[in-house]
């Protein structure tokens, strides 16, 4: 079996007698540019700058040559503009960060430093306007720099917070025609990352690729809305709704049939214990626009929905199943109520587990070579049977993890997959 037919296998809840293994489709299944490093030199690849191609969590690309030995079955498509909405299609120059390595950003992916020395990167490298998040000096990623301006409760308009979700250009359908065409000479399945979808997601709402942002663009502002201003919060999700679907058809329409699945959205809804809300705020703010996105993808295309949460979620599971998720990622097995056994038992026959391998917080990072192995074994033992599984660590591979532990862990999946 190729790897894209592994894959809808197991988004079939099917076995096929292999783990599929996805590191790299997503900006939450991916490893950080340092750890990309570690694992070519590990393995004797070709030493060469490796391209960061999400910048915001410095992400690596996984070259050919790498996701061979990873054993990668997925490939992922992106936006032609990253998190800072700097162009990703007009070359790439060599970058030296704080950890010494030499990477490759895009050409305008323009910085400064502060009065602490720390780096600061600007909406669509453009630095006559406030930057719009930072790399202190001891950091490995950026932060994002809060630009909130007064509220006026009185005066609430939409549009400040849709000035990030418009009806896609001609230049960035012709982006995608290109990667649809890439994507159909693969033998792997094909995540697509959109854009667009992701329904109150935390981490888009300051609007790092805006370069004034307005509206409500403070992270503990927007919580705040989600109790206090939920009259405001639906007007904003359903004309986002309503974008992303034409958006959607358009791509449909523009090849996405090379598409199996589409990350939808990354918003949290748990912590390391609990839900951020309760289960009928979900119900009454987020589900119905969802279930109207999952309703019309399934309606009008093959893809599966993607649904990505950390935290505690077990009691949101079934919610997210009613609004027609495939999938949930990144499965964190080390959050309260989030034991494997459980989850598979009670959810394994209508979600897929995209994630849930190995536990990035404690074992990969912190644990020896033998635990890792150890963990991988049995989470793949228990996430694997009767398919609806993919390989993946609980959310992204972190620059300081030892490249042992990185390498027990593919060593340990080719084991179990020769």
């Amino acid at each position: 079996m190729t790897s894209k037919e592994i894959i809808l296998a197991a988004l079939d809840h099917k076995e096929t007698g292999r783990i599929p293994v996805d590191f790299g489709s997503t900006s939450v299944t991916g490893i950080h540019v340092r750890a990309v490093e570690n694992l070519r030199n590990y393995y004797g690849l070709e030493k060469k700058p490796v391209k960061v191609i999400e910048p915001f969590q410095m992400l690596g690309e996984i070259d050919e040559d790498l996701a061979e030995i990873l054993g990668t079955d997925v490939i992922g498509l992106t936006s032609r503009k990253n998190m800072f909405g700097i162009p990703q299609d007009e070359g790439w120059k060599e970058f030296r960060t704080f950890w010494g390595q030499v990477v490759l950003l895009p050409e305008k992916f323009n910085t400064t430093f502060d009065e602490d020395g720390a780096l600061l990167i600007y909406p669509e490298g453009d630095t006559s306007v406030p930057p719009c998040a930072k790399m202190p000096k001891a950091g490995y990623f950026f932060d994002a720099i809060i630009r909130q301006e007064p509220i006026d409760e009185n005066n609430l308009n939409v549009e400040d917070n849709l000035e990030e979700f418009s009806l896609i250009q001609e230049e960035d359908i012709a982006w995608w025609k290109k990667q649809f065409d890439l994507a159909r000479k693969s033998n792997k399945a094909v995540v697509a990352n959109f854009g667009g979808t992701a329904i109150g997601d935390i981490a888009l709402v300051p609007g790092l690729n805006l370069k004034c942002p307005k509206g409500i663009r403070d992270v503990a502002e927007w919580y705040i809305s989600t109790v206090a201003r939920q009259d405001y919060l639906h007007k904003i999700f359903e004309k986002q709704t309503d974008i992303a679907l034409q958006n959607l058809s358009k791509l449909q329409k523009a090849g996405g049939d090379a598409v199996d699945v589409v990350f939808i959205c990354g918003t949290d809804f748990g912590t390391q214990t609990s839900t951020f809300c309760s289960g009928e705020v979900f119900d009454r703010l987020y589900a119905p626009y969802y279930k109207k996105m999952n309703d019309w993808i399934h309606s009008n295309t093959r893809w599966k929905t993607f649904k990505h949460s950390c935290g505690a979620v077990e009691p949101f599971i079934r919610k997210f199943i009613e609004c027609g998720f495939d999938i949930l990622n990144p499965v964190q097995i080390n959050a309260a109520g989030m034991n494997p056994v459980q989850l598979k038992k009670k959810y394994g026959k209508d979600i897929v587990f995209w994630g849930g391998g190995v536990d990035t917080q404690k074992v990969l990072a912190f644990g020896t070579p033998q635990e890792v192995r150890r963990q991988v074994i049995e989470n793949c033992r228990i996430f694997g049977e009767g398919g609806g599984f993919v390989f993946n660590t609980v959310h992204n591979i972190q620059a300081n993890v030892p490249v042992e532990n990185i390498v027990s862990m593919v060593e340990t999946l080719k084991e179990l997959n020769s």
